[in-house]
């Protein structure tokens, strides 16, 4: 295939901004936030998870006040009662069998009140528990929310420059003849589509060439497309190729 040198040059700024094209695909598929966001989300649901068993103990502990809580407010009715019929009583063995009452009435009071005591201490352990894990969660919240906003700029900063270089692709890719273009879009397809040739070496694949290749590349005219022997990609020779 024969091509104008300056032509072939095209193709070395298609190489670049193909690349370019590529490196912003995959900044836009793959944000750098998005590792961390992923690990966030599954520490968020493990936390979350954590929370609802917190939770739960809380609430158990509050269910057993309440219930011990309910358990006094009888025991204290049944204390006034006994008081007021002692107070009243005319009968020994009746007031004797009041007094004897109110005496069991006191020491389950007092137990009462030492449980209570005890509950309103694992009551305050749990809602402090509780506290914490919903503080922590709100932090990895707070983080995933600022990581998410920066990765949709990166995407967004990504798109952008993905679409600059495809306008640029467009409007140089029309500059080159349409077999030399094709031929470079199907090498490229398959690996490499053009390297420059500078001081002997392939920058396509950065080979060294041989002196035999070298010589065969010295014999081809200045138009004609010479591939590279080492990946096969179109080989662009300037004062620079050492040759």
């Amino acid at each position: 295939m024969k091509s104008r040198p300056a032509d072939q040059l095209l193709l070395l700024d298609l190489a670049s901004l193909d690349a370019d094209i590529r490196a912003a695909e995959h900044a836009r598929r793959n944000p750098e936030q998005a590792g961390r966001v992923q690990e966030l989300l599954a520490q968020r649901q493990t936390m979350s998870s954590e929370l609802t068993t917190l939770l739960g103990v809380r609430d158990d502990v509050k269910a057993e006040l309440a219930r011990l809580e309910s358990d006094v407010a009888l025991v204290e009715a049944r204390v006034a009662r006994d008081t007021a019929r002692l107070s009243t009583s005319a009968n020994a063995k009746e007031a004797q069998g009041l007094e004897h009452e109110l005496a069991s009435l006191a020491k389950r009071t007092s137990d009462l009140e030492d449980a209570e005591l005890d509950l309103m201490e694992r009551l305050e352990v749990a809602d402090s528990a509780v506290s914490a894990q919903q503080d922590a969660i709100a932090a990895v919240n707070e983080e995933g929310a600022r990581l998410s906003a920066a990765a949709k700029e990166s995407v967004a900063s990504a798109t952008a420059r993905g679409e600059a270089a495809q306008r640029d692709r467009a409007a140089i890719a029309a500059r080159v003849p349409g077999d030399l273009l094709a031929l470079y879009e199907r090498l490229a397809s398959r690996g490499v589509g053009v390297g420059l040739l500078r001081r002997k070496t392939c920058e396509g694949c950065h080979m060294v060439l041989s002196g035999n290749d070298l010589q065969t590349i010295r014999q081809a005219a200045d138009d004609d497309v010479v591939m590279c022997p080492e990946c096969g990609g179109i080989l662009v020779r300037t004062e620079e190729s050492g040759l």
